[in-house]
């Protein structure tokens, strides 16, 4: 416990110190996001800041590792580690560039691939009401491999607010940790805490109103490592019903994917074409605040996180019974809010809110009164931008 304790406490302080290190470079070298014509605001703000929750992610990870005398620096650890880089790099050249839509997934790729080549992939499933085990064998890379790059755009699609996908992914890590800690993998719930550290020194700076916003760089890592620590964990071994944790956990995240692709479908659009039915855009037509939007999405995600700690509680008709009850409610909640309806419009009251907190439409993404748009020099047509649809 002790050894935990220091990791995140070493992930925290690097979390928090490369967080203002990201501040002043971003600044200095121009990776900032510009006011633009419709902007009443001033100044500029830095979008580097996934450089604070990569750094304190990767030392505190070392720290626990290296000083663990049963573990060692070698299969899905490792694995982790550099694919986790492969994608903070790509992120970060994003953030820095703006690459193509293109590119940046094949960065994606290439990283899922690294880690499957490095062991960390879903193996088998077991029946948890009995009977024969389904060996997926190399069937299973696949799988893998999509449900990294859709968590890791999942994450990147919610980053619309200040302090929304930081504070969902860090519920979303501890919940996940006290849930592999019941079933028994540690090296994992570790490694959970350890993100939710990092994070929680990135968001310091980033929580409304934000000084810095974490960019593609801290969204896609963020995504990427709750989805391969799922893999370590609960998925590459596990029942059926196991797998559908790490699926609670992150609900926020994956529904609102979910949603907007089938509500694109439903009005014939591209699917990747910006609107304004996301969950956060709803709450704000709602006439809610941008903290309280916030603070709704944490509350929504803690309690399916609560959900997701019963499921290990329970026997498996129970849980089965409460998974459907959980998903039930999503999509009611999704219907009553219109995410699910067709030629949807953002209601004036989402366009502007209480002067503390406005926020206005651009292209598809919202605003917030102190949060500038990118700079000119950055297109906004990329696959995994923030909250772009």
């Amino acid at each position: 416990m002790l050894r935990l304790l220091i990791s995140c406490l070493v992930a925290l302080l690097v979390g928090l110190m490369m967080t203002r290190v990201a501040k002043v470079l971003a600044l200095r070298f121009g990776v900032v996001d510009k006011p633009g014509a419709r902007r009443v605001h001033q100044g500029v703000v830095p979008r580097m800041g996934g450089l604070g929750i990569y750094c304190g992610f990767i030392a505190g990870s070392l720290v626990y590792i290296i000083s663990h005398p049963n573990l060692a620096l070698t299969g899905e650890a490792l694995g982790l580690l550099i694919s986790a880089s492969i994608v903070f790099l790509t992120g970060l050249v994003d953030d820095v560039r703006s690459i193509r839509p293109t590119s940046k997934l094949a960065g994606q790729l290439v990283a899922a691939l690294v880690f499957v080549s490095f062991g960390g992939y879903v193996k088998f499933f077991s029946n948890p009401f009995g009977g024969d085990i389904l060996y997926l064998d190399y069937w299973g890379i696949p799988v893998t491999v999509l449900w990294l790059v859709g968590i890791s755009n999942a994450v990147n699609l919610i980053d619309g607010l200040d302090g929304l996908a930081g504070g969902v992914s860090i519920i979303s890590a501890c919940t996940m940790g006290v849930v592999s800690l019941s079933h028994g993998y540690y090296m994992p719930a570790a490694l959970l805490f350890v993100l939710a550290a990092s994070t929680l020194g990135f968001l310091r700076y980033n929580f409304s109103p934000a000084s810095i916003f974490m960019g593609d760089s801290g969204s896609l890592t963020l995504g990427y490592v709750l989805g391969a620590i799922a893999i370590m964990g609960f998925a590459k071994g596990a029942t059926m019903i196991a797998l559908v944790i790490p699926i609670l956990i992150l609900a926020i995240p994956i529904m609102d994917t979910f949603f907007a692709i089938i509500r694109r479908l439903l009005e014939h659009k591209p699917i990747m074409q910006p609107d304004k039915g996301h969950l956060h855009h709803r709450l704000l037509a709602k006439g809610l605040s941008h903290k309280q939007t916030v603070l709704i999405i944490y509350a929504i995600t803690m309690f399916m996180g609560c959900i997701a700690i019963l499921t290990a509680l329970l026997n498996p008709l129970v849980t089965l019974a409460l998974l459907v009850s959980a998903l039930a409610l999503l999509f009611f909640g999704a219907k009553k809010l219109g995410i699910l309806g067709v030629n949807m419009q953002m209601e004036p009251a989402a366009a502007e809110t209480e002067p503390d907190g406005e926020n206005l439409e651009k292209d598809g993404k919202v605003f917030d009164e102190k949060q500038p748009e990118k700079a000119p020099a950055a297109h906004d047509d990329k696959i995994n931008n923030k909250t772009e649809d």
